[in-house]
């Protein structure tokens, strides 16, 4: 198989895209924004054109985040699994997008539900990868007490993935501060893993910081704000911060 990911300029032949439920309510404050859906739907298809496989993880948290629901009382591992059918929604909606705009797509939950997308199995999900579809893996890891990123971290290195680009509204990269409290904020072009870990930068959770470390996993952090960043970032271009190392 030829590795067209470096005839289209990218360093990376296969990633994994990973975004937040929210960054789908665009600027409503619950659900989905169409609008915004099909927007970051054109961002991944275009980077499927230039040759990368692209899967995704995405985030339940603009319909229902479980530790949210477990702080309100609700026991917390039926609250995680309701959070797991919230992504298995986004996903959908974003297959959805994705296919309007001509984009192969498959969805693959931890949790089967086999009348609206495929069980994970891994060796279907490379199959599909190979043949320039996109995956998009929902539910989590299908266990509670574990979150997205942590499942994002575990699919990107079952799928041998290059990296994890994790796409960020509001933000270009990771910073020592919020940004959007202290204009002193410094942003990192690279940070080690275990300094994510002991300034607690926020990046993703402990256990998906330490599984990408243990795994050699990059981590680059962007904005999905800019129409063409994601493209952008994996041409060389653009603002990010790399964690790794």
């Amino acid at each position: 198989m030829p590795d067209t990911a470096r005839i289209t300029g990218s360093a990376y032949r296969r990633v994994l895209l990973k975004i937040s439920g929210e960054a789908l309510m665009g600027d409503q404050g619950y659900g989905l924004h169409p609008p915004t859906v099909e927007r970051i739907a054109r961002e991944v298809r275009t980077v499927a054109q230039m040759g990368v496989e692209v899967c995704m993880v995405i985030g339940g948290g603009n319909i229902f985040r479980g530790l949210q629901g477990s702080a309100q009382g609700m026991e917390r591992t039926t609250a995680d699994y309701m959070g797991m059918l919230a992504t298995v929604m986004n996903a959908l909606a974003m297959q959805a997008a994705l296919e309007k705009l001509g984009q192969f797509c498959r969805v693959q939950s931890a949790i089967p539900m086999d009348q609206v997308c495929e069980p994970y199995i891994r060796r279907r999900a490379v199959r599909h990868l190979e043949k320039g579809r996109v995956v998009i893996f929902a539910a989590g890891t299908g266990n509670p007490y574990f979150t997205t990123d942590t499942a994002a971290t575990l699919r990107a290195s079952e799928m041998g993935c290059g990296a994890i680009f994790m796409g960020k509204n509001g933000t270009d990269g990771v910073y020592d501060r919020d940004p959007a409290l202290h204009d002193d904020a410094v942003r990192y072009d690279r940070v080690s893993y275990d300094e994510v870990l002991r300034k607690n930068l926020r990046v993703m959770d402990a256990s998906a910081i330490a599984l990408a470390r243990d795994n050699k996993l990059p981590i680059v952090v962007f904005s999905l704000d800019a129409p063409g960043g994601f493209r952008s970032i994996l041409a060389g271009e653009g603002t990010a911060t790399v964690v790794g190392g």
